[in-house]
């Protein structure tokens, strides 16, 4: 870096880094950590379902509550593209607090017993929050590094996947093992940090800066650590038997671990400071990558791409009028253009398919755990692995896939055919389950369902353009909640309790001689699970068919306008 910051430069300075792209950067890290607290429903579900007397089709329609909640975004993109993203966080905060709190005071008998359609409206309220956390943190970090997006899409996407077992920690370090408390503190928690850095995210101009894939990789090493030891300390956990002082000894460590990309933040933006106090030309010297373009001397002030160009007075027509003048993939798109467009209906089937399954096997992990005769320590591990390989999932899919794209241009959606065939593997192994092999089948589970969303994304914005991408994105991921809801209410849930009358029938019991439905035994989640297995497979065949559609596109400079529109530091 080769120089430090004078005495009276360090105000000016510190006003710099809070401005600055890196440092909204690593906000977006951390809002994005508190934004999977839907990831932990299965940790927290059976105290609901013991609380609130449900059987298991009424726990799976909460849980498709919470996905369609967590998915339909449509409205935070709308929001998102006539408010500031101050806004935008804010709200998420406020619905964030107000639906898990509901929550938490029904399960802790703060309030009398809700009816379960009240349940689902406050789950829902509370799992929407993170649309909004997603709208404002991830739409704005693409358009800030848009050369970077397959990467930046990872990590974010990741730091949301390590959400789960993160809370994990500073739940049992501040509350003790008590899942009641659980809730309550992913109610107060995402919602603090969303405030505290509500006016740091925003859209800046892009700026081509030396070593930014190398920074990523940076990043990418930091999260990798945090994952690695929330998998060993969870881990230690279950074999130790922990006090107070351990656990807040580990979250210690937890949250530095989550802070640590602070300092590379402060690093770049060092870095920058000093280009700008000594150009190229002077005797500083910067060491720049050979593989990034290189650095040229003089600024030009651009603007966005998508926005109009200077001089530019074309009078834009309505965008139901242009609905059938659909423009070159890559180009921006228009809502509507997007939407009725070929290629976005064939990710959407891929995604109903794909996403669908997945958030069906996550949110009954618990259940299958407790059907297969696990105890209740062990169960609670097989969660906090599919939080953690689901940032594996996350940060492997969006740097590899960038790699393949700009290296070998091979297609994005390709990858996400690979995807989904590891997903079946994993379905299969919990259709027909032997001596451990819920621990293979939660890796694999965890991995595949994380690697599918910045895959999504990635391609949402590739093929339609950044104009519209705080709806578009939105609009992508529509297709999982309709799909949780059939393959988890509508199949799992129905054929859970038809084993579970099954047994009871068996033993001479009625519905009535128990309080909550269980099912004990492989053969609880066999059929559902064989027909995830071919839907699955059935998604990666769909989205084959839009790799063949833009194999083409993908054999271009995809990113070859963005590059020219870059503003050199």
């Amino acid at each position: 870096m080769g120089r430090g910051i004078k005495g009276s430069e360090l105000l000016p300075f510190t006003l710099q880094f809070l401005r600055g792209r890196w440092f909204a950067l690593f906000a977006s890290f951390l809002i994005m950590t508190g934004a999977g607290a839907t990831y932990l429903f299965g940790t927290y579900s059976k105290e609901i379902k013991a609380t609130l007397d449900y059987d298991q089709t009424t726990l799976n329609l909460l849980g498709f509550s919470k996905d369609l909640g967590a998915n339909v975004g449509v409205f935070s993109g709308l929001i998102a593209e006539v408010t500031p993203t101050w806004f935008v966080l804010l709200v998420g905060a406020a619905l964030n607090f107000g639906g898990y709190f509901m929550i938490w005071l029904a399960v802790t008998g703060r309030i009398a017993k809700p009816k379960v359609w009240q349940m689902c409206i406050y789950i829902c309220i509370g799992a929407n929050s993170q649309n909004f956390a997603n709208t404002g943190a991830l739409v704005t970090s693409v358009k800030n590094f848009p050369e970077s997006r397959g990467s930046m899409l990872g990590l974010l996407k990741g730091y949301t996947g390590l959400s789960g077992a993160v809370m994990t920690q500073i739940y049992l370090a501040v509350y003790g093992n008590d899942s009641k408390s659980l809730i309550l503190l992913i109610g107060w928690l995402p919602a603090a940090i969303s405030v505290i850095f509500v006016y740091t995210i925003r859209t800046m101009k892009p700026v081509r800066h030396p070593n930014e894939i190398r920074v990523f990789y940076q990043f990418l090493s930091a999260s990798i650590l945090l994952a690695v030891f929330l998998m060993l300390i969870t881990l230690t956990e279950k074999l130790v038997t922990f006090s107070k002082a351990a656990y807040a000894g580990a979250a210690t460590v937890v949250c530095f671990l989550v802070f640590s990309p602070l300092f590379i933040s402060v690093r770049e933006e060092l870095l920058i400071w000093n280009m700008q106090k000594h150009p190229i030309g002077s005797p500083m010297e910067i060491t720049v990558d050979k593989s990034t373009p290189e650095i040229v001397e003089s600024k030009q002030v651009v603007s966005m791409p998508g926005s109009p160009k200077q001089g530019d007075e074309k009078v834009e027509k309505s965008c139901f009028l242009t609905i059938c003048d659909r423009p070159e993939r890559g180009e921006d798109y228009t809502i509507l253009q997007a939407l009725t467009s070929l290629d976005m209906w064939v990710l959407f089937l891929a995604t109903f398919c794909g996403l669908g399954a997945s958030l069906t096997a996550v949110d009954n992990l618990g259940q299958i755990g407790e059907s297969l005769g696990y105890p209740n320590k062990t169960v609670t591990s097989f969660v906090s692995l599919v939080s953690i390989w689901n940032f594996f999932g996350r940060v492997f899919s969006g740097f590899v896939s960038e790699t393949l794209i700009v290296k070998y241009k091979v297609p994005r959606p390709l990858m996400m055919t690979l995807v989904l065939l590891l997903a079946c593997i994993g379905y299969v192994l919990v259709a027909f389950p032997m001596p451990g092999s819920l621990y293979v089948a939660s890796i694999i589970i965890g991995f595949s369902f994380g690697a599918q969303l910045p895959l999504i994304f990635a391609i949402i914005s590739e093929l339609f353009g950044l104009k519209y991408y705080s709806t578009l994105f939105n609009c992508g991921q529509l297709a999982s909640p309709l799909g949780s809801y059939i393959f988890n209410v509508k199949l799992t849930g129905f054929l859970y309790d038809r084993e579970a009358m099954k047994d009871l029938a068996k033993k001479g019991l009625t519905r009535s001689s128990v309080k909550a439905l269980t099912c004990i035994g492989s053969h609880c989640y066999r059929l559902p699970f064989i027909i995830l297995t071919f839907v699955t497979f059935f998604g990666a065949l769909t989205s084959l068919i839009l790799v063949v559609r833009t194999r083409n596109y993908y054999r271009s400079d995809i990113y070859k306008k963005f590059r020219e529109n870059a503003e050199s530091l």
